[in-house]
């Protein structure tokens, strides 16, 4: 009996091991996911919002009331993306895994993400890891990848999906779903791929000499190439967040007895409109309560003040309690859910790389041109369209392609990023110098603004020898806000 039952025994062990894992498998829980439902997430974390700390980063407003937060730039770690990029490459897996053929809508805008999100994360921190990243247990510790070697790759992905784009429409291989920027439109995406391109090499400007990278080169083969390279021809065909679609704005009748009189507009920015009698002052700001008790009106420029992003913050506070500084307009901010579109990838934008391009010595063509479509653009965002009179004041008419003008390119592209795409207006003056942001002990860091983000601590503690390789190749082994990137260098 006993020989028996040690048989029966054996047999189970020896036999019933092959079937554990269908047996473990729970019938009730989906182990595969349609593409489309993995796409819309990663297309909503394209938007990083507005009205936030990064745009008191871009000195556009600031707090002045330290329960909310502050104007300091006491920089910590950086938030990286590679969560979301397992994501995208999990959808393009699913994809496949649905009958897809391997070039397909997903895989064609998931080299655009990979590109979108490794540009965000190298201008955040530098050196990056790329080659090895993204493998799980496969590459345990995943080696850096230098600054230089991240961009050679987003161009790589930018340029092929652009070309895959172009095939998938030409056979009219259009089974995408889940966009809600562009409701599963490939032709709007070749566009705003593009568009994205020439933000990538602009950031490149002082490595337009550099033969791997060929900056000049590509530009100009984009700009002159409509056919292959096509780009958005107005606002409308920009990569924009529309609120209370999936979110609320972020300033909206909810939060109105919370931050309306708790925030002011920046003087870097409000200065810039006023010294160029900028009508779109009118529409984002409201006039200090002090300069209409003094008689000024609403149309009056002089009736705007912007606080300084230096300026100490209870002396910030105090001049805000008396009606000194210009709050955000409140009607236009607070009395819907909708409010504004934050454009991610913006035509203004678009005209503005443009124009700087030219005036650069990239490409061929009129920056003049560029620079005041770029403006009306940006105009007609907030519904102002009678621009004459405003493009013939000589700080605003082109200078034509000098050092001057390029400083009214690039002055004009950070009005226009105004609330918009998340820090591309800190990324431009750090690269640049324009314009000039302001400094004091209200901004901290003592007095200085940094160049970066720290790498995040759980690298340093899990990849602890490749992150310190890393560190000590670009900034003599510390982790410093203030240290120099590459490609600003």
């Amino acid at each position: 009996m006993k020989k028996i039952i040690i048989t029966i025994v054996f047999a189970t062990v020896l036999f019933g091991c092959g079937d554990y894992k269908e047996l473990e498998i729970n019938p009730n829980i989906s182990t595969s996911v349609p593409a489309s439902l993995i796409l819309t997430p990663s297309l909503t974390a394209l938007n990083e919002g507005a009205w936030n700390g990064v745009m008191r980063a871009n000195q556009f407003y600031a707090s002045n009331y330290a329960y909310y937060d502050t104007n300091e730039y006491n920089w910590g770690s950086a938030s990286l993306r590679y969560t979301t990029l397992k994501n995208v490459i999990k959808m393009e897996e699913e994809a496949i895994k649905a009958g897809a053929k391997p070039l397909n809508p997903y895989s064609a805008l998931g080299k655009f993400l990979r590109a979108y999100y490794f540009n965000d994360m190298t201008l955040k921190v530098g050196d990056l890891p790329l080659t090895d990243a993204l493998k799980g247990a496969e590459v345990e510790f995943p080696k850096y990848n230098t600054q230089k070697e991240v961009y050679v790759q987003i161009i790589k992905w930018l340029e092929e999906s652009n070309a895959d784009l172009a095939s998938l429409i030409s056979t009219g291989n259009n089974t995408l779903a889940g966009d809600f920027y562009f409701k599963n439109d490939m032709k709007a995406w070749q566009k705003v791929v593009n568009a994205f391109h020439l933000r990538v090499l602009t950031h490149l400007s002082k490595k337009d000499s550099d033969a791997d990278l060929k900056v000049k080169a590509d530009f100009a083969n984009i700009l002159s190439n409509p056919a292959k390279y096509p780009l958005p021809t107005t606002n409308a065909e920009g990569l924009q967040f529309v609120w209370n679609e999936f979110a609320k704005y972020p300033r909206n009748p909810d939060n109105f007895g919370f931050n309306a009189t708790r925030e002011n507009m920046a003087k870097t920015y409000v200065d810039i409109l006023k010294s160029n009698k900028d009508p779109r002052l009118f529409v984002v700001a409201e006039p200090t309560g002090a300069a209409i008790a003094k008689g000024l009106k609403a149309t009056d420029f002089e009736a705007y003040e912007g606080a300084s992003s230096g300026e100490d913050l209870a002396d910030m506070s105090a001049k805000a309690g008396k009606d000194e500084y210009s709050f955000q307009n409140r009607k236009r901010y607070y009395s819907n859910y909708a409010g504004e579109n934050t454009f991610l990838i913006g035509y203004p934008e678009m005209c503005f790389n443009i124009a700087e391009a030219i005036n650069r010595g990239w490409a061929t063509g009129s920056a003049e041109e560029w620079y005041t479509k770029g403006i009306n653009a940006s105009m007609a965002f907030y519904g102002i369209t009678n621009t004459a009179d405003y493009l013939a004041q000589t700080s605003v008419k082109y200078a034509g392609n000098t050092a001057d003008g390029l400083k009214q390119i690039i002055t004009q592209k950070y009005v226009a990023f105004f609330q918009n795409s998340n820090y591309e207006a800190y990324f431009n003056w750090r690269r640049t110098g324009v314009p000039t942001f302001l400094t004091g002990v209200g901004t901290g860091n003592a007095g200085k603004l940094p160049m970066r983000f720290q790498y995040p601590t759980s690298e340093t503690r899990v990849n602890k020898e490749n992150v310190t390789s890393a560190l000590t190749s670009q900034y003599a082994g510390k982790d410093d806000i203030n240290s120099m990137m590459w490609i600003v260098k």
